[in-house]
């Protein structure tokens, strides 16, 4: 399979966009860099070893300390221990610590004592999202909605955003899980409901790939254009 090609030229009509994106799984630092000079808003290492997309597989600690600009860098942890992700938001220049396992929200509130926390919450068909979350509001600083799967990672799918639509989240959240190139009509039509109030972010990974951690840019060029327009 062939190298995705890019080039540098921002994509205009996105940077003019209110709906913040984040690209997860970034294991190319050249990358996160012209994501970077595109104005997208944050970019995600994950720091999981069972993942394929284990960002300390193709890039040092160092290598991610070094990488400077706008973009937020998140760190995505599963089950970690708190002093594990302090010491990883030190040596690396984390912004935000996602959280993608079964952290109790004492857990969370440790990690968020020093840094802000997103919190990641699996969704099935038969979830209640707002009883879901009830015991997380103190304790993090934003919210993940993401496709149920047998493991943590992502499952390429998505779940059922009806689950989402006219509900009161209170607290601002990612809306993650399978969002495709197609999806930019999907999302923008989301956003007239009244949950959009609280819509923080997209976040977008294993569809704008070429093989895991290697993003295809043209079409994430696409896709931003597409949403912003």
């Amino acid at each position: 399979m062939s190298e995705p090609t890019s080039n540098n030229t921002a994509p205009a009509s996105y940077l003019k966009g209110k709906l913040r994106v984040k690209v997860c799984g970034m294991t190319k630092m050249e990358q996160v860099l012209q994501l970077n000079d595109w104005g997208v808003e944050f970019a995600g290492f994950i720091f999981y070893p069972k993942s394929p997309r284990y960002a300390l597989k193709s890039m040092s600690v160092a290598d991610i300390k070094r990488i400077k600009g706008k973009i937020n860098k998140v760190g995505v942890f599963v089950n970690p221990e708190p002093e594990q992700v302090l010491k990883m938001v030190d040596e690396c220049g984390l912004y935000l610590v996602q959280l993608h396992g079964d952290e109790s929200p004492r857990t969370c509130e440790k990690i968020a004592n020093y840094v802000s926390v997103i919190k990641a919450f699996r969704v099935s068909e038969n979830d209640n999202i707002e009883w879901k979350v009830r015991e997380y509001y103190e304790a993090v600083d934003m919210f993940m909605f993401d496709t149920e799967g047998a493991g943590y990672g992502g499952t390429g799918k998505k779940f059922n955003w009806e689950l989402l639509k006219g509900k009161n989240i209170r607290k601002p959240f990612f809306l993650s899980g399978g969002i495709s190139p197609d999806d930019a009509d999907k999302l923008k039509e989301l956003t007239y409901d009244p949950v959009a109030k609280d819509l923080f972010a997209v976040d977008i990974n294993s569809k704008f790939e070429v093989v895991p951690g290697v993003k295809d840019m043209v079409v994430i060029k696409e896709f931003l254009e597409g949403l912003k327009q």
